[in-house]
């Protein structure tokens, strides 16, 4: 096989591999096992748009409620830092979505951190949620680590060393009522961040936040 023929199966290669890695949803071999249950989920369009795997109950009236019982984000499974994604990422990463979460809550919530602070009478619901991973990688999820976005590369990437990758952070949450424990809202979403120059390149906490602000932004929207 001569080298222009090597070439040109090598870029179908690629094609077929980086066509398979291109999901906008989490796909099943990839949830976390946080939530309890992920019967139900059907792929939604968010309010801005992007797509989202989502169950709601039939019925579910964000107005019946007046109160939302949230402290923040977990991290599930437990986070495992490397020399890509640092600690202080993973704190930062936790933090801001926490704080943009709960700020869109209290746009029309009280938001309380545990059920003994919820006020006497209040009509509430629990909201739990976790960042399950961090990923760049065509091969599944895996929490915080990047690997090249594709196994075959051209000739000229091959020779630089240039691989440009596509950030993706996996959050999953669901909301029961707080009195019966009945399901209300599961989500499993997807997001996007920047993309970066090469494998190189440090991950941080800034490459997400235009996505996380657009996630909640939708959390907004649908609560209005």
């Amino acid at each position: 096989m001569n080298m222009s023929r090597k070439l040109l199966v090598g870029i179908a290669i690629s094609g077929l591999l980086l066509a398979g890695c291109t999901s906008k949803v989490t796909e099943k071999e990839q949830y976390s096992g946080f939530l309890p249950s992920y019967d139900g989920l059907k792929e939604e369009t968010s309010p801005s748009g992007k797509p989202t795997l989502r169950w709601m109950a039939p019925g579910f009236a964000p107005d019946s409620y007046n109160t939302v019982v949230f402290n923040k984000l977990e991290m599930y499974p437990a986070p495992k830092p490397n020399e890509r994604v640092n600690v202080q990422t993973l704190q930062q990463l936790q933090a801001y979505t926490s704080d943009s979460v709960r700020g869109a809550l209290a746009e029309k919530y009280q938001v309380v951190s545990s059920e003994k602070a919820i006020p006497a009478g209040a009509r509430a619901m629990t909201l739990r949620a976790a960042i399950t991973g961090v990923s760049a990688s065509n091969e599944g999820m895996k929490w915080y680590e990047v690997v090249p976005i594709a196994a075959v590369v051209g000739a000229t990437q091959a020779a630089t060393g240039h691989r440009d990758q596509d950030t993706e952070l996996y959050v999953e949450g669901y909301i029961n009522d707080t009195k019966t424990g009945q399901p209300l809202v599961k989500v499993v979403r997807k997001l996007f961040g920047k993309t970066l120059e090469n494998e190189s390149q440090q991950v941080t906490a800034n490459d997400f936040k235009a996505a996380i602000n657009e996630m909640t932004n939708d959390l907004r929207t649908m609560i209005k």
